[in-house]
């Protein structure tokens, strides 16, 4: 990879918007959620943006987070601590992967690069909330932490209803589309005839 400069014109306006989107105080939550996940052989990160990245760059805690997550089989097999980058990226990308299969859309999902070289870390911070979401949401038992620092998702509600009551329905005419009581058809004429004034 080479080294990159600093940036100008359009592309610094850019990376200013992105770098604005970046949250200090849930920054502050999600790593309290990871060292409660994980427990303290993780530690702690220096604060603010630049420790947040480099804390998880390596993708070793990311890998034991999502694996925490699960009681059987771990869907990330070794975590391996290297300082080659090639190493540090394919282990982001096993975290990415696992993320997806325990339910993260695709949508809500970091790219490597946005935390490799931190170029969106606000989008880094929008994976871990929907990857906490999920973990509140769902009843296993491997969510450590407060339940409050996320919220839930929704939920299936299905029902079920017999044909007894499926039918009842098709006789009730719903408010929504409007009620003719009382409406009649007298008085009214032909179309096209001018309205008849007679005193």
């Amino acid at each position: 990879m080479a080294n990159k400069g600093p940036s100008y014109g359009l592309s610094r306006e850019v990376q200013s918007k992105i770098d604005k989107k970046y949250d200090p105080e849930l920054e502050e939550r999600l790593v309290e959620w990871i060292c409660a996940q994980c427990g303290p052989s993780v530690g702690r990160p220096q604060p603010g943006k630049v420790g947040f990245q480099a804390w998880l760059k390596d993708g070793c805690i990311l890998c034991e987070l999502i694996n925490s997550l699960y009681k059987g089989a771990k869907p990330v097999k070794k975590i391996q601590t290297s300082t080659m980058a090639f190493k540090q990226m394919e282990q982001i990308s096993q975290f990415l992967v696992a993320t997806e299969k325990y339910g993260v859309t695709k949508s809500d999902m970091f790219q490597t690069v946005d935390l490799w070289e931190g170029k969106d870390l606000a989008a880094v911070q929008m994976t871990l909330m929907s990857l906490g979401s999920l973990a509140v949401t769902k009843t296993d038992g491997c969510y450590c932490g407060d339940p409050n620092w996320f919220h839930r998702k929704a939920q299936e509600n299905k029902r079920d209803f017999t044909d007894e009551q499926m039918k009842e329905g098709q006789t009730v005419i719903g408010l929504q589309m409007g009620s003719n009581k009382g409406a009649s058809q007298a008085g009214m004429t032909g179309y096209g005839r001018p309205r008849q004034i007679i005193n």
